[in-house]
């Protein structure tokens, strides 16, 4: 009788795992676990089993406390220049050294996304070094400068760690079981760490040099796929070759059945207005749920006009060729619509390739949306809210375009972004760039890509004009795109997006962002389709050179 009961209560706990969506992490996180889940697009599709949830530990100001207080919450003084400011955790010993914390976590989790700035503008150096301390051991398992233990030229090679526009970025795993701590051994400037933060059941290897150099052969071989994604070929692939007249649509239908979207291959015949990559729309139904709506210009990452771009998810090339990556898996149809809401008509090439997904409780829908509004007064300083998400789901990444109507730089403002009703940001940063992951914006204005992140355009540069000069002007449109890996984020009930408009300059600016974020059926956002809006492109400024519209 006994065993009967035992077996009956196992019985009701299988099946309440399986309607409540819990599952047991049996899988140990390790260094080479992380590096393959970093390529893995599959996964982004399914919630992840270890529920983690990102944090941050940055120099931002600590004068910001509650957006009721508009000084402080706007205060923009993220960094530590003297004795006065203490824009970290605090201060302390080893062996009779000052040390100061930046970042600390007791428990398990693993860093994935570090950046560190030059010191100056025209300097690629820091002066100070850091520790990184593991599981309670009073021997840091890395110690280094810290700018060049993460700019690829030191200690995590390339491309995890690399130099971007004036900043050190890396984005390779040091996953521990009990906790962290990093400190610098003089003032740090401004830093972010990013981390992922696990439950007490998730079982973690820690980083060790004995791991890390046995994974050597795994790095390069990771490193190599980052710096050269794939579409996908394999599964069935439907396709669309039409005219669209203007305010018209064509859709194709998706296959019937449990499947997914691999890739996305789109293509105008030209691109001579800069405007269409605005007015010309990519809407998304899956079972039944319009999940996309989205210009190509945000949905693809090239922002206002033709910029190419390569990175991880979307690559956009020399001939206009725009591919997505984003797997999108379904489990009864779909279908992909192309609007053309722009005064002339456009050639629209279009293929699509479908494969096999297994659909199970963890299974969430591919998401993308647009928000834009001109104009955007920069005084008073204000958050301009990206997205905002209620439900379930993960968020994976963004892709912002301004209008700077000056030459003066335009990107003070820190993210903020709110998980699940908590009354202070698990993130807050110290800049836009530095979210973008560059810095020193006034002068940065120059093309760069990386698999995660890219500057397709700013001024009248990109890729086909690169900047080859010192000077600063910021005006005209810029476009920063961060796509997410190991660093995305997780959310059970809700996920809250801001970026402070801080200007330097009191004028008006034009913001359009595309934000891409996984979710369940019953998730919802803030944000609708926006015909009308997208067809108000921010004017660029008297006297800005015309050449560099197409």
């Amino acid at each position: 009788m006994k065993n009967l009961i035992e077996k009956y209560l196992m019985c009701l706990l299988v099946v309440f795992m399986s309607i409540s969506g819990y599952t047991q992490v049996t899988n140990t996180v390790t260094i080479e676990s992380l590096l393959n889940e970093m390529i893995n697009r599959d996964a982004l599709a399914s919630f992840p089993e270890s529920n983690f949830r990102l944090k941050q530990g940055s120099s931002y100001n600590r004068a910001s406390k509650s957006p009721s207080d508009s000084v402080g919450w706007f205060t923009n003084h993220d960094y530590n220049s003297s004795e006065s400011d203490h824009n970290f955790i605090r201060t302390e010993e080893t062996n009779g050294k000052k040390e100061w914390v930046l970042m600390e976590h007791i428990g398990a989790g693993a860093i994935v996304r570090v950046w560190t700035p030059f010191l100056s503008s025209d300097k690629p150096e820091s002066d100070v070094t850091i520790r990184i301390y593991l599981d309670g051991n009073p021997e840091p398992v890395i110690e280094g400068n810290m700018l060049h233990l993460f700019d690829g030229t030191g200690l995590i090679p390339y491309p995890f760690a690399h130099k971007s526009l004036r900043s050190g970025v890396s984005f390779f795993p040091i996953p521990y079981a009990k906790g962290i701590k990093i400190t610098s051994l003089k003032r740090p400037f401004f830093f972010q760490y990013t981390n992922q933060e696990y439950s007490s059941d998730v079982k973690v290897k820690s980083f060790s040099m004995d791991d890390f150099n046995a994974a050597k052969p795994l790095i390069e071989k990771i490193g190599k796929t980052l710096l050269n994604p794939l579409n996908s070929t394999e599964g069935k692939m439907i396709s669309m070759n039409t005219k669209l007249k203007s305010g018209k649509e064509k859709s194709i239908l998706l296959p019937s059945g449990v499947a997914a979207v691999r890739s996305l291959v789109f293509k105008l015949a030209n691109y001579e207005n800069p405007e269409v990559t605005r007015s010309v729309v990519l809407k998304m139904e899956f079972d039944g749920k319009q999940t996309v709506w989205s210009p190509i210009g945000d949905f693809f990452g090239t922002g206002i006009g033709l910029n190419p771009v390569k990175g991880w998810y979307q690559t956009v090339d020399e001939d206009g060729t725009m591919s997505c990556r984003w797997v999108m898996p379904y489990q009864k149809g779909g279908k992909i619509t192309v609007v053309n809401l722009g005064e002339e008509s456009v050639d629209v090439k279009l293929k699509v390739v479908i494969g096999d997904w297994k659909w199970d409780n963890r299974s969430m829908y591919f998401n993308a949306a647009w928000h834009g509004q001109y104009p955007v007064a920069t005084r008073p300083f204000s958050d301009w809210n990206y997205v905002t998400i209620k439900g379930k789901g993960v968020y994976v990444g963004d892709a912002l375009t301004v209008m700077n109507p000056v030459k003066k730089w335009w990107g003070e403002g820190d993210e903020k972004i709110w998980v699940d009703g908590e009354d202070f940001p698990s993130l807050f940063g110290t800049g836009t760039e530095d979210y973008y992951a560059y810095s020193w914006g006034g002068i940065s204005t120059d093309f760069y890509e990386h698999p995660f992140h890219a500057q397709p355009r700013s001024y009248v540069y990109n890729k086909l004009n690169r900047k080859t000069t010192t000077e600063r002007n910021t005006s005209g449109y810029s476009t920063e795109t961060r796509t997410r890996s190991l660093d995305t984020m997780p959310f059970e009930t809700s996920l809250q997006l801001d970026m402070e408009i801080w200007s330097v300059t009191d004028c008006n600016m034009g913001y359009g962002v595309g934000v891409y974020w996984y979710g369940f059926k019953e998730t919802i956002s803030n944000r609708k389709p926006d015909p009308e809006g997208v067809l108000i492109v921010p004017p660029l400024p008297d006297g800005f050179p015309n050449s560099s519209l197409k």
